[in-house]
């Protein structure tokens, strides 16, 4: 028999070649995930499990161990394990019967025994027929729908916020700029009503000064009036006191005047 080279073999320096690698690869996905119709033994289940967690076998293990270790207690004491969705274990009473052998046909006595007992839930009973998987896949799709169209709404309501944000921040910056605006007539308009007052003050101060000049004019020309007029009068006095005193002088040369005369009138008749 010729001896084959070590590729032919899948051996290479004493280690397992590509070929090698590959097989013991699908060998372990084999024993891992069995064949549609074939028993799963517990140490598949805990390869399933490993995977599923993504554990160590070691762990996956004694999970495994814990659940069945749980569920047996609790059925040997008499409890009724439920497991929503799975299904519900529970211990039921068996009365003695008479029962047929198989192989023999021979009658067989059997005693009342305690055995255990397992009932499928709805959810598993609609994965196994398939009933399920349908459901799940119009849930699935309902689901995406209602996401989609969720989305949707999302996205008009972002649209709608974002437009009203935008005519609201115009509107803001609108009625800014009005304000502005006119705030700043405002304070245009506020210097020319000052400037006007001021003006406007400014005459009534320059008339009332000039009324009050001019009070003060004929106030000073009533004084001069006055003034003129008392020195009129103080002026007419002395004259008068002079005509008064000139008078009676002349009334006594008039006298004189007269005795002179008559004295003469009386010399010459003398003569």
């Amino acid at each position: 028999m010729p001896l084959r080279c070590g590729k032919e073999r899948g051996v290479r320096n004493g280690k397992p070649g590509a070929a090698e690698e590959i097989s013991n690869r699908a060998a372990g996905e084999a024993r891992r995930t069995p064949a549609k119709g074939t028993n799963v033994n517990k140490a598949q289940l805990i390869d399933a499990v490993a995977e599923k967690l993504e554990v160590s076998r070691r762990a996956a293990g004694e999970a495994v161990d814990a659940v069945l270790d749980g569920i047996t207690g609790a059925v040997v004491s008499g409890d009724k394990v439920s497991l929503t969705g799975f299904g519900t274990f529970e211990s039921a009473r068996r009365p003695a019967r008479v029962a047929r052998n198989p192989r023999t046909g021979e009658q067989v006595r059997v005693a009342a025994a305690t055995v255990p007992k397992f009932r499928a839930g709805q959810a598993f009973k609609d994965e196994v027929n398939g009933t399920r998987r349908t459901a799940a896949k119009k849930s699935a799709a309902k689901k995406t729908t209602a996401r989609k169209a969720t989305a949707t709404t999302a996205a008009k309501r972002t649209a709608a916020t974002r437009t009203t944000a935008v005519k609201t921040a115009a509107a803001k910056t609108a009625a800014t700029r009005a304000t502005a605006t006119r705030t700043a007539a405002a304070k245009k308009a506020t210097p020319a009503k000052k400037t006007a007052v001021r003006k406007t003050t400014a005459s009534k101060a320059a008339a009332t000064r000039g009324t009050a000049k001019k009070a003060a004019v004929t106030k000073a020309a009533a004084k001069s009036t006055a003034k003129k007029s008392a020195t009129k009068k103080g002026a007419a006095r002395p004259m008068a006191r002079k005509t008064a005193v000139s008078a009676p002088a002349n009334k006594t040369a008039a006298k004189k005047t007269a005795a002179k005369k008559s004295v003469s009138k009386k010399s010459a008749k003398k003569r």
